[in-house]
């Protein structure tokens, strides 16, 4: 099976970027204001295909003119990219928070520079993600590496080999870790994958605590397995990673995680389909095969599991359901045919008001420390799951 790549830039960025840097000195030579015009990556401008599996960009850019109001916006765009443009040149890599001090420390040795100083890491970001917005490339392409988390991950099965930047290789028997994870980081797509045996399914657990656990009691001993945990949200890494999983070993991923309207809409569709805020990027991190194991609506019932009210007398409860009400009415994840059982799963939460932790499942038989495994084993052979 061919290695998934990194996407290779369909651009000549440096190219592009003096083009862009040309035309506006050109405007400004003549007395024109200059445009510079980026995709609008936000929910409004995202277009969800099942065939597809991942909310993609729009027609809707965003320009901005060169007045008072954004000379400053456009001026440290420019010099950003710069910077950006010289790590390119020689190979160098760094991180935004390094980008956020060598920007500082320009401006210490270049005082004429000083108006365009940083106050705060918040602003040097949201101008390395304009300059990718406007080029329409990923930050990695312009040598700017996330300090992402990477899912944590177990299995007696896999083996991971990864090509380094100078082109040898190393290789890991995930098996030989003990109860070590292996936590892959920034390019999960340089990774080659390979199985010792074959492997059933991989488990993406919502909380790293309770996927330690499941480990930590012999779930990846007893199942051709890999488990993984997300931490939340995920990452770009974890993202990744699971496309890599998907793409390159074909075993089904299934979600583990809470009942409630944040989990599905935070954690499941942006682990999915990407995010809104990233639409450039979701082709490479998203896994659209990844199906919703629970817990479900019908887990509740069937194991008669704790839950906790959700009341709009409570701030982030009403916020939580407002986000739900509005999931269902704007986010074309939702909306799209394909996905009405999980719309059907907001409507639960909406009507009934309450959620209920991954973790409740270990109320079921609390003196059989396996419960949940097999639970979660049970779900998986009856198609219990989205």
């Amino acid at each position: 099976m061919a290695l998934l790549k990194v996407r290779k830039s369909k651009i000549n960025i440096p190219k592009e970027a003096q083009l862009m840097c040309d035309k506006m000195l050109k405007d400004l030579e003549r007395s024109k204001r200059p445009v510079l015009t980026a995709v609008k990556c936000s929910l409004d401008n995202s277009l969800y295909n099942s065939r597809v599996g991942y909310l993609t960009p729009g027609d809707k850019r965003v320009k901005t003119e060169l007045n008072v109001s954004s000379v400053q916006k456009l001026a440290r765009t420019v010099f950003m990219l710069e910077v950006l443009l010289n790590n390119i040149d020689t190979g160098a890599v760094n991180t935004k928070r390094e980008l956020y001090y060598m920007a500082k420390g320009l401006v210490k040795s270049e005082k004429e520079l000083k108006p365009l100083d940083f106050e705060e890491q918040t602003e040097s970001d949201a101008v390395i993600d304009y300059i990718c917005d406007v080029l329409e490339v990923y930050r990695e392409e312009l040598n700017c590496f996330a300090n992402d988390r990477g899912g944590q991950t177990y299995s007696k099965e896999l083996i991971v080999t990864e090509t380094l930047s100078d082109g040898t290789k190393a290789t890991v028997e995930l098996g030989s870790l003990g109860t070590s994870p292996f936590q892959p980081k920034n390019k999960p797509q340089a990774l080659q994958l390979k199985a010792k045996k074959k492997i059933d399914f991989c488990l993406v657990v919502e909380s790293e605590g309770t996927a330690n656990t499941l480990v930590a009691n012999g779930f990846t001993k007893r199942n051709k397995c890999i488990v993984m945990g997300a931490q939340g949200v995920p990452s770009n890494a974890v993202r990744g990673w699971c496309k890599t999983i998907q793409d390159q070993l074909k075993v089904p991923i299934y979600f583990f995680g809470d009942l409630d309207a944040y989990t599905l809409q935070n954690i499941y569709r942006t682990l999915k389909a990407g995010s809104a805020a990233s639409l450039i990027r979701n082709s490479d991190f998203s896994a659209p095969q990844v199906r919703f194991l629970g817990v479900l609506p019908e887990d509740v019932k069937k194991y008669d599991l704790l839950c906790y009210d959700v009341t709009t007398k409570d701030a982030s409860d009403a916020r939580s359901l407002k986000k739900a009400k509005d999931a269902l009415e704007n986010d074309p994840f939702f909306k799209d045919k394909k996905n009405k059982k999980l719309a059907s799963i907001l409507h639960w939460l909406i009507k009934n008001k309450v959620r209920c932790e991954q973790q409740s499942l270990f109320s079921v038989n609390p003196k059989d420390p396996l419960t949940t495994e097999k639970i979660i084993l049970e779900k998986i052979k009856r198609g219990s799951y989205v």
